[in-house]
């Protein structure tokens, strides 16, 4: 029986997909397989028996994904799954930024004993005009998931869309509108859009990227919308930028004490994927993703190891080696099985920075003298027989 340990509450549309073949476990010493949403796993000492973990989200800073892939444990998350709530979120921030519908609601509600409220209103309401975003120019910064939806949502709402990023996949092109015009700098992003919107992972390359110089390439009154990750933005920039009116709004997910204090920041609690739906979909999409790896050996959206499919295993055995991306490994692999007189029926291996994965579908199951001399190949992580 397969065990299976969840560390945060995940949705039953996940847990249900589940087969009589696996069971929840409160024991996470026992686990081959971990789900988790926001509980931090960095203080944790990983069992033996695991094998993977599975983020329901597409954050993983709360895994140590390099300690986990030197153990050999490989670390999933959802991507896409809750890309159409957080698309819907950045929707409505585009409208409280263009109309001042908080200001309007609080107007009211500050109001809310005047007995002619409904005269008063008339006078009062011109305080609140916007201006509609039809026709407007839209930035579109990183096109995966989330920033295609974006990109196309808003070209169907009848903006001028520019998308901007530099390791677009095929698929990701593929599902953008051609209506989205494409540009290769940011600089383009910067100097002429309206409003400019953030859908790209907080890595060195990209930390830091709305910085002062970018703000002060920036039209006047422009609009900054972050739903992506609060390190992407230079806050102290940012609000010297507010101040002085150079941005009209930032729109950020992200709360902290210096976004919150900021004039002319709209800040929500961190709720881009805070959908029912949402979490329904990330925790299918994590489920899948265990069962297909502990099953079959197949890598889908991994964040430590590469990606590695080979299908249902449907051959007498299915061996798999996570082991560092080094020379001679496959040689070594290959040539341990073939001193066993085992024959490879099929065979694929990819790699992704220091790590690799060896995929094998084998004609006889190998012993386990075999196996331990798999294991004992340097830079070997681990061995599963499937």
């Amino acid at each position: 029986m397969r065990k299976i340990h969840c560390l945060n509450a995940i949705s039953k549309h996940g847990t249900d997909l589940l087969t009589a073949d696996y069971e929840l476990t409160d024991n996470v010493k026992e686990a081959e397989g971990i789900l988790v949403r926001s509980a931090s796993l960095h203080e944790m000492e990983f069992p033996n028996s695991l094998l993977a973990v599975a983020r329901a989200g597409a954050g993983v800073n709360n895994i140590p994904l390099d300690a986990c892939a030197q153990e050999g444990i490989v670390v999933f998350n959802t991507p896409g799954a809750n890309a159409n709530a957080v698309k819907e979120l950045v929707i409505g921030a585009l409208m409280l930024a263009s109309r001042d519908v908080l200001g309007g609601i609080n107007w009211c509600i500050d109001n809310a004993e005047d007995a002619n409220i409904a005269k008063s209103v008339e006078k009062a309401k011109k305080a609140f005009a916007g201006c509609e975003i039809r026709g407007k120019k839209l930035g579109v910064i990183g096109l995966g998931a989330i920033g295609a939806e974006v990109a196309n949502a808003c070209a169907g709402l009848g903006m001028e869309v520019y998308g901007y990023d530099p390791f677009i996949s095929v698929q990701a092109a593929w599902m953008l509108s051609r209506d989205v015009k494409h540009t290769t700098s940011l600089d383009t992003i910067f100097q002429e859009c309206d409003y400019i919107t953030l859908h790209v992972p907080a890595l060195d390359s990209t930390k830091g990227m709305i910085n002062k110089n970018a703000l002060e390439q920036m039209k006047d009154g422009v609009v900054v919308l972050n739903f992506a990750r609060d390190l992407l933005v230079d806050e102290d920039a940012m609000a010297e930028a507010l101040a002085s009116g150079k941005v009209k709004h930032y729109m950020t997910d992200f709360p902290n004490t210096k976004s919150v204090h900021m004039k002319g920041a709209i800040v929500t609690p961190h709720i881009g994927a805070s959908t029912a739906e949402s979490e329904d979909n990330c925790a299918k999409m994590a489920v899948k993703e265990i069962m297909d790896y502990i099953e079959n050996g197949n890598i889908r959206n991994s964040v430590n190891y590469p990606a590695c499919d080979m299908g249902v295993k449907k051959t007498v055995a299915r061996v798999a080696v996570l082991h560092l991306n080094i020379p001679n490994m496959i040689g070594q692999i290959t040539g341990v099985l073939a001193g066993g007189g085992i024959n490879i029926s099929d065979m694929t291996n990819k790699s992704r920075d220091k790590y690799a994965y060896t995929l094998m579908d084998l004609e006889t199951a190998p012993n386990d003298i075999l196996v331990q001399k798999l294991n004992a190949i340097e830079g070997v992580l681990r061995v599963r027989v499937l």
